[in-house]
């Protein structure tokens, strides 16, 4: 396997997820600040210009979630999907939810030109980020993490996910020490293995 990533982004998601499942793989770093992202021969792998992709036997694999669900699927005995369906309905709950709002709150931070077109948009979209982004993080504090990780004592692919939507929160001007479960959380996975070794791997600044 072998990931083509950004630092900081929700790939990193992917790589946490590939050392919680004693996976081997290799990393290709793509510089946005270069956006390489929408120039060949990226764009070749992933059409979308986005990351991250997995390349799998020649296979371009793209969407996190879907590159999560692959890696629990290729080593089971890693556990990283509960086996009680209505436990796994509430940790893709988490997954989904992270995917279609929380993700998205947060690119209307600098990737307003997705949506709109006039620099007054973008700035709105910007000021809005912190309001958000504290919602969302009120909807993950309440609803979601079941303590220590989403799905109680048993980490699963809505950990990593959600682990890295929470580090930009500070960013967002959203201070996590406001929200105790999801301090005990970001504690929690701090102590992992699989976070040690991809901050040492500058994947997380």
């Amino acid at each position: 396997m072998h990931l083509y990533y950004a630092p900081g982004t929700i790939s990193i998601a992917v790589a946490i997820t590939l050392e919680e499942a004693g996976l081997d793989y290799t990393t290709t770093k793509i510089s946005f600040a270069d956006a390489e992202q929408t120039k060949e021969p990226y764009l070749a792998k992933n059409p979308k210009g986005r990351v991250p992709t997995l390349e799998v036997q020649g296979q371009m694999l793209t969407e996190t979630g879907a590159l999560l669900d692959y890696i629990a699927a290729s080593a089971p005995q890693a556990g990283l999907v509960p086996a009680n369906p209505l436990d796994a309905a509430h940790m893709r709950s988490v997954m989904y939810y992270l995917a279609s709002t929380m993700h998205i709150n947060h690119a209307h931070k600098m990737r307003g030109s997705r949506w709109a077109d006039q620099q007054s948009s973008f700035d709105d979209m910007k000021a809005k980020v912190p309001q958000t982004m504290a919602a969302s993080a009120r909807y993950v504090e309440d609803h979601a993490i079941k303590g220590p990780f989403v799905m109680g004592d048993t980490l699963s692919l809505a950990d990593p996910y959600l682990f890295v939507v929470c580090n930009w929160l500070k960013g967002d001007e959203v201070n996590p020490a406001d929200y105790p479960r999801i301090s005990a959380f970001m504690a929690a996975m701090e102590s992992r293995a699989s976070v040690k070794a991809v901050r040492a791997a500058g994947m997380l600044p």
